[in-house]
């Protein structure tokens, strides 16, 4: 039996509700899975109760894209209280940001001679954070490409001919967040932040002085010698390891939940962060 530590909702960029992820990994035999959807919490609380009806443990989760020294990374947090003021003002700026890049790229789009809407587009995406996976189908569906990829590779990545950049907060101010809502941060696919993973040796270090507690070690594109040079990085920077499928659903074809021949998450890992929590509920609190 496996647990899944890395999925997303329809409020995000995945094709399925939070209660339809909690029955997938009810029926695939995944014991826990984390909802962790791009900039928002909405999908938890319905993911919770789904879970509740179906045996399956439900991790409060979110993903965030964060800047670090001018380039990109991607932190998990996971046991956040969701009602949290800050962190929910925080991520009130990140769906802004969203809207207003969503809107410039629709603008590039139309000059392009795209007969693109962002009426159109919020039809694709039709519930919660609206993002580029979006924008790709809107694209497929004019006929433009053939491929979420091509997409991407034509017009949504950096340099493609309707890029626009959106406003990122520093990882240290994101891991800030998570943690003062009562969260655990984790650096997610360290793969592709480096496919060499070298420049984590030092990148790890430093994020753990933001309060970087864990790494994403299992993830199905870190294959079994890098899974092996992750774990010696966590060893010697003092973090938990974590893991999870990354699944979407339909909108990246022939993926699946963890366990089985995609990658395996063992359920003590989620124990560990469990105490990981229970320890810091345990220290004396600081003072001023």
């Amino acid at each position: 039996m496996s647990i899944d530590l890395h999925t997303h909702s329809w409020f995000s960029d995945g094709t399925k509700s939070p209660t339809q992820l909690v029955q997938l990994a009810a029926n695939s035999g995944v014991s826990a899975i984390a909802i962790t959807d791009h900039d928002t919490m909405d999908g938890v609380g319905e993911a919770l109760v789904a879970g509740l009806e179906l045996g399956v443990e439900v991790v409060p989760g979110l993903e965030v894209s964060v800047v670090h020294r001018k380039k990109p990374l991607h932190i998990l947090g996971y046991f956040m209280d969701a009602a949290h003021p800050e962190l929910g003002a925080a991520l009130s700026v990140l769906q802004k940001a969203r809207d207003e890049r969503n809107e410039k790229i629709i603008l590039k789009l139309q000059a392009l001679g795209i007969s693109a809407t962002v009426e159109e587009l919020k039809e694709i995406s039709g519930h919660g954070q609206t993002g580029r996976p979006h924008i790709a189908r809107l694209l497929m569906n004019h006929g433009m490409v053939r491929s979420m990829h091509q997409a991407f590779d034509e017009y949504l990545k950096k340099d493609g001919k309707a890029y626009v950049a959106r406003f990122a907060y520093s990882a240290e101010e994101a891991i800030g967040y998570i943690r003062r809502a009562g969260g655990i941060a984790v650096l997610a696919h360290p793969i592709q932040v480096d496919k060499t993973l070298t420049s984590l040796a030092t990148l790890l270090p430093v994020l753990k002085t933001y309060g970087l507690v864990g790494i994403e070690t299992y993830y199905p594109t870190q294959k079994k010698k890098m899974r092996k040079r992750i774990r010696a990085f966590a060893e010697e920077s003092g973090l938990l390891l974590t893991g999870g499928s990354d699944y979407h659903g339909d909108i990246r074809p022939g993926t699946r939940l963890a366990g089985g021949n995609n990658v395996y998450v063992a359920p003590p890992l989620l124990d560990e962060m469990k105490k990981w929590l229970a320890l810091q509920a345990s220290e004396p609190k600081k003072t001023e």
